[in-house]
């Protein structure tokens, strides 16, 4: 698959480039794996002079045995002899060799020094502080966990707080992205690019796994995804169970209620019997895989609250595999299909109001998106859009049957939501799936 979308990203990079040309620059890009964060990397610094290092969980000496034969590709023997056995020395030899010229440096998943020495971040720091004005290092930071690459970075009680002259956080493709990928792949239908939200959430490694291996329908993509050798079976465990360490049964556990329609602390609790809240918050602030939500007109104190997985294919994950972990362990596939298949239409129904509200977001015309609910979850409503400059609300029923939308039941349940908004111009909206395509012309 070709390289799509991240033009913003890609233009702030070799901005950053560029001013590296006078004196250092330190640049962090974050995300969670299959982002493509890599790729960007590599896209940018195309045809620059640069040094890729990637940080495996090996010894230092190894690494930088490693390091210092990419950089003699580079630079050739010229003024480097010798070994160097710390990365503290190999910083210290790019930030001299940058004196003479500007190039970029990227090293791959930089938190794992903290399993390795985590004493290498306090030493960048120490020689960033004192190089950087004479030098002109571009240096890029990639990491994959979350969690340690906000504490390097964010902490104000870690010595490289405060140092990155950018922090960008890598998002999944919109749906416009994914849409423009399938059509480049010859397909041109809403139920595709709906299933291709579903399952993938935009993740570019993802749709690039589905279109190389020309899934292009339901029965497809469950085929590829869902049996023993698939890349998709063990992949929530893989990219979770080194944020979460021991604990991570216990996280799994929350995740698979959120996933399978408990979203809120009361719900979880009387399943696990146990206090849930420490692990909301941690998966909220420290992990940045849930996120809560409450009504679109709440006040910050409001105690009505759901919470939520951001990621679609995490979500998919853990409501389908996850749950049905047994059957994975038996090696019954055909048996997670059948499941996936019966409750397909019912967890869609939710995914698709998430759908329309990203749709939403891209149009560009509203400030606040959201649902709605009152106390008890009484009166719910899909979707609210709120222009508060030109005075607008869209107000949606999101259905996969169009059929069973009632619009005036829809204004019914809105009447306090209206009384809220005087001033406001209202506008009734019943959308199913095939709507969508009015979002793309």
């Amino acid at each position: 698959m070709k390289f799509y979308d991240r033009n913003q990203e890609i233009n702030e990079l070799k901005n950053l480039m560029a001013e590296a040309k006078k004196s250092g620059r330190m640049t962090v890009l974050t995300g969670r794996r299959r982002v493509g964060k890599t790729l960007l990397s590599m896209e940018v610094i195309q045809g620059q002079k640069h040094v890729y290092f990637f940080v495996t969980k090996k010894s230092e000496a190894l690494l930088c045995a490693e390091y210092l034969q990419e950089i003699r590709k580079v630079f050739g023997d010229s003024g480097i002899e010798g070994e160097i056995r710390s990365f503290s020395g190999i910083f210290q030899l790019l930030l001299r060799l940058a004196q003479n010229e500007s190039f970029t440096l990227v090293v791959d998943e930089f938190q794992e020094f903290y399993n390795i020495n985590p004493s290498v971040y306090s030493e960048i720091q120490k020689l960033w502080d004192l190089n950087k004005n004479k030098s002109r290092l571009n240096v890029i930071f990639i990491g994959s966990v979350y969690s340690l690459m906000h504490k390097i970075f964010q902490n104000s009680k870690e010595p490289l707080f405060n140092r990155a002259d950018r922090i960008f956080l890598l998002k999944p493709f919109s749906v416009e992205t994914i849409n423009l990928i399938l059509r480049d792949y010859g397909i041109d239908n809403v139920q595709v690019l709906f299933d291709y939200y579903v399952f993938t959430g935009g993740m570019p490694k993802y749709i690039d796994l589905l279109v190389e291996n020309s899934a292009f329908s339901l029965e497809a993509i469950l085929d590829f995804m869902i049996k023993s050798n698939s890349p998709f079976i063990h992949e929530g465990k893989n990219l979770l169970i080194e944020e979460f360490g021991k604990e991570y049964g216990t996280y799994f556990s929350v995740l698979e209620l959120i996933s399978s329609g408990k979203t809120a602390r009361s719900e979880m609790e009387s399943i696990l019997e146990s206090d849930v809240g420490g692990y909301l918050d941690r998966l909220e602030k420290d992990y940045a895989i849930i996120d809560k939500y409450k009504p679109i007109d709440a006040k910050p104190n409001s105690r009505l609250q759901k919470y939520r997985i951001i990621d679609n294919f995490l979500n998919f994950w853990f409501r389908f595999i996850y749950r049905n972990r047994s059957a994975v362990e038996t090696g019954n596939f055909e048996y997670i299909r059948n499941v996936i298949k019966n409750d397909y239409s019912t967890y869609c129904g939710r995914v698709l109001e998430r759908f329309y509200c990203q749709l939403f977001a891209e149009s560009r015309r509203y400030n606040r998106i959201g649902s709605y609910w009152e106390k008890g979850n009484h009166n719910e409503i899909d979707l609210v859009a709120v222009n508060d400059l030109k005075k607008e609300i869209s107000v949606a029923e999101v259905k996969l049957n169009k059929e069973k939308i009632d619009l005036d039941g829809l204004k019914e349940k809105a009447r306090r939501l209206i009384a809220c908004y005087p001033e406001y111009r209202f506008r009734w909206m019943s959308l199913s799936l095939q709507d969508a395509g009015e979002f793309f012309g």
